[in-house]
């Protein structure tokens, strides 16, 4: 059977990056998984079907995204998960100002690397799927004992939709979009050091939920109907209430 083409995931190693790799095989795409755990990388490449790639990198040195793109360079990429972050969680004012940083600069400045240097790559290849993904956290206007986290997922959502317009008016044939999922169950937790208030979903889910909003070209994707009636019912609470409320399911994970 002949493969549909190739598909480069950041944060493979684990939760949405890894079910979005598993997934993607399935479907006769080639993978190309990037993350920084070499041992979990050759794991899941011995569970895909067929062809995958490993690169091991750290998205957030320079050296390593150009060492990427040199990679792919004559690789026509038609579907790209810009999937690699993390959460902290915490007192503003108590948690650590470098793990704050780290944050950033995975969350935002590596995301926007990647996204900006695949984007061209597709606009010059003529076509290609951008999948940015957020978190429902960066549809709330915050989100007090999580702040830089909602903040930098905020910025997630805002870009997507912002460049989602500007493609669209132009006539692009590249797709760009955030996925927003509420609580997911995968190591986001231990590495955030929370425990959620609500029940999360499955990693299976949530990618087989983005993939069939991905075929309606979906800009914003929010899996799961309670998520999608909260996102509806932000615009409804006024921006006070709403950060009351927000935090007191912050502090719960807390515990």
């Amino acid at each position: 059977m002949k493969k549909r083409g190739y598909v480069l995931i950041t944060g493979a190693s684990s939760g949405i990056g890894r079910q979005f790799a598993i997934e993607y095989s399935k479907r006769d795409y080639i993978p190309i998984l990037v993350a920084r755990r070499e041992e979990r990388l050759k794991k899941l490449k011995r569970k895909l079907w067929g062809k995958s790639h490993i690169i091991v990198a750290d998205i957030t040195r320079e050296e390593d995204v150009d060492r990427i793109f040199n990679i792919i360079e004559d690789i026509p990429i038609e579907i790209f998960i810009n999937n690699a972050g993390f959460g902290l969680a915490g007192d503003y004012e108590d948690t650590a100002l470098d793990r704050e940083k780290s944050m950033i600069d995975l969350n935002i400045t590596a995301f926007h690397v990647m996204f900006k240097r695949m984007l061209l790559k597709m606009e010059a290849q003529g076509r290609g799927t951008i999948l940015n993904v957020a978190s429902s956290a960066g549809l709330f206007p915050g989100g007090p004992y999580m702040a830089t986290y909602y903040a930098t997922k905020s910025y997630v959502s805002s870009l997507t939709s912002g460049v989602s317009e500007e493609l669209r008016q132009k006539h692009s044939n590249v797709y760009v979009a955030a996925l927003c999922p509420g609580p997911v169950d995968t190591e986001f937790n231990k590495v955030a050091g929370v425990t959620f208030a609500l029940d999360g979903m499955t990693a299976f889910k949530c990618v087989r939920w983005a993939l069939l909003e991905m075929k309606l070209r979906r800009t914003i994707i929010i899996p799961g109907f309670a998520m999608k009636l909260a996102a509806f019912g932000i615009r409804l609470i006024p921006r006070r209430l709403m950060l009351f409320i927000v935090s007191g399911q912050q502090k719960k994970k807390l515990g």
